[in-house]
């Protein structure tokens, strides 16, 4: 018989000082120390044009915009992870973290107002699952966008009255992201 060791935990400011000296992202998830999967060129490609479409010249100014190498900390989940784009509306609330000297080892937002993961393969069921568990965690969060990479397909899920609404379209179709309608086909050129 093999025997299975559970993993080992780690400390959020060992997790943090062992990120930044990486080259590669991880997920700290309740202690536990994941790799997180490289994006392609289609992922990023896609991420990239909704960035430009949705966002280009009409981000809101009281809006900032953050990129997939910016870490968002979900405290109610015990969640270090980074999405495809972020978008914070208001003041900016981030965690930082301070070794014994003070010294600043890590930051990570824990605002965001919207956020988009560009679907992939190996990422799909967890981004649509318990990943958007641990996001639906964030007081702040008003909308979460799953652009597809294998068709042309948008998905809008929206918190309106408390509870979270899905908007789906497709090909030729219009889909209403951040007060704006955005033409699907325009995201996948």
């Amino acid at each position: 018989m093999v025997a299975v060791q559970s993993p080992r935990y780690v400390p959020y400011d060992e997790f943090l000082r062992m990120e930044t000296q990486s080259d590669e992202r991880h997920e700290w998830v309740d202690g536990v120390v994941r790799a997180m999967t490289r994006g392609t060129p289609e992922h990023g490609r896609l991420g990239g044009r909704f960035l430009l479409r949705v966002f280009g010249s009409l981000l809101d100014e009281n809006c900032e915009l953050f990129l997939s190498d910016t870490p968002i900390f979900i405290e109610a989940a015990q969640l270090h992870t980074y999405a495809d784009v972020s978008i914070v509306c208001g003041p900016l609330v981030t965690r930082v973290v301070h070794d014994r000297n003070g010294k600043s080892i890590g930051e990570a937002v824990m605002n965001p107002t919207l956020i988009v993961e560009v679907l992939s393969d190996s990422t799909e069921r967890y981004d649509r699952g318990s990943k958007f568990d641990a996001y639906k965690k964030l007081s702040s969060l008003k909308e979460y966008v799953l652009v597809s990479q294998n068709e042309r397909r948008i998905e809008v899920r929206s918190l309106r009255d408390g509870e979270w609404t899905t908007q789906i379209a497709g090909a030729g179709q219009s889909i209403h992201v951040h007060g704006r309608d955005v033409a699907v086909d325009a995201i996948y050129g």
